[in-house]
């Protein structure tokens, strides 16, 4: 493997090749990769997560939200010279060590690389293992932590998720259909879809009609997110906990992401069901989104008890698994962590594991507490009663 300084954002000298004919190019500047990126998204070969899209990263960088830590893209190539692996990184200091993880953090439900193909993501682990710690020697870096790798995406398999510890809470999704109302029929009950009825009744006759909204829109999407905002607050209040979302940074973030690029689609896509005469929104319900998939980020709705007892985020994601079935997207899913409407409406469960790939002698230690941690944290949140105290514990802090 050739592991290229960057300088300005442009490989540099060559300093190694490995004998598997792997090469690596590490990149300080987005700009300096956005043509390769954007052509390796527009392959339909491509297997990656809506978090690892361009866009998506771009916004986030350029929102603040890691002010302080430097970014590195890693381009992985073969011996003919082609990206097969692509992997945005922010790198930050942990007392005395350098650490790279990859870009987003906790906003990102998947941290998996972008690959080529799905035969560029074949490659043995142990390769790509190699190439980290040979990047990582380069650039000055001595550990990667990687949190939320799928075992599997798309059916397959992550060589990064190979030798990691399961992570404290998986991710819950389910497979769409061509035929959206047969999509419906089999995620929904009958029964469920009955008493969605009922509540939707009631609930124009509480309020009037009521419509699903997807913001089309820099505009559409502010006004969405701004009773989206008014909600998450109201709710966290109620529990006791601080807001996320009062972050300056994380607002300019999902402004940025939320915004339609020059063809329409933007990074995250956001929905709202809105009281038709008045336009007082209801629910909310944004997510990342590419060609095939939408990963769900936050949802949220009216906390007035009046309202309530008609349900209208889960209103508002029966319409939505509908509406992303007709725009033709294979698979949807909620993202991270375990939650009634989660595992109502849910089929399928991606496994995550977390990793930590040790390049300086020094990061060793670093490793050992990483994995203490993560077991930790899956003992807590697998267990109803530990998990039951440590959230009476965060609001009494």
């Amino acid at each position: 493997m050739a592991v290229l300084a960057e300088d300005l954002g442009r490989a540099a000298q060559a300093v190694s090749r490995r004998r598997d004919g792997l090469t690596a190019e590490v990149f300080s500047e987005l700009a300096a990769v956005e043509g390769l990126w954007r052509g390796l998204e527009a392959d339909p070969a491509v297997l990656m997560t809506p978090y690892q899209r361009f866009d998506w990263v771009s916004a986030y960088r350029g929102a603040g939200i890691d002010a302080g830590e430097a970014i590195r893209i890693l381009v992985l190539r073969d011996a003919h010279g082609r990206a097969r692996v692509l992997l945005p990184l922010t790198i930050g200091r942990r007392g005395p060590l350098q650490v790279a993880r990859v870009v987003g953090d906790r906003h990102a439900n998947f941290h998996m690389p972008l690959f080529a193909s799905r035969e560029a993501a074949a490659m043995p682990a142990e390769d790509l293992t190699a190439a980290l710690v040979e990047a990582g020697r380069a650039a000055g870096i001595d550990a990667f932590t990687f949190r939320n790798q799928p075992r599997f995406w798309d059916g397959a398999p992550n060589p990064l998720a190979a030798g990691g510890l399961p992570a404290p809470s998986d991710a819950y999704g389910m497979l769409l259909g061509p035929d959206a109302e047969a999509t419906l029929r089999r995620v929904f009950s009958g029964d469920t879809r009955k008493k969605l009825r009922a509540k939707e009744r009631k609930l124009v006759e509480f309020l009037g009609p009521v419509e699903h909204r997807v913001a089309g829109t820099a505009e559409a999407a502010a006004e969405i997110q701004a009773a989206f905002y008014a909600q998450k607050a109201a709710r966290f209040a109620g529990l006791g906990i601080a807001d996320p979302y009062a972050d300056g940074a994380v607002r300019r973030f999902i402004a940025a992401a939320t915004a339609p690029d020059a063809t329409g689609r933007p990074a995250i896509e956001v929905h709202a069901l809105v009281a038709s005469e008045s336009g007082r929104i209801l629910a909310t319900f944004g997510g990342a989104v590419d060609g095939a998939r939408f990963c769900g980020m936050w949802t949220s709705f009216d906390t007035d008890p009046d309202l309530g007892r008609f349900s209208p985020g889960e209103i508002l994601l029966h319409r939505l698994v509908g509406h992303q079935a007709a725009q033709g997207r294979r698979a949807l899913d909620l993202g991270v962590g375990e939650a009634g409407y989660k595992a109502k409406t849910c089929d399928e469960t991606i496994e995550l594991v977390e990793q930590t790939v040790t390049v300086s002698p020094a990061s060793h230690a670093l490793a050992l507490a990483s994995r203490v941690a993560v077991r930790l944290k899956h003992r807590i949140k697998r267990s109803p009663r530990l998990w039951a105290a440590a959230q009476n514990l965060r609001r009494l802090r």
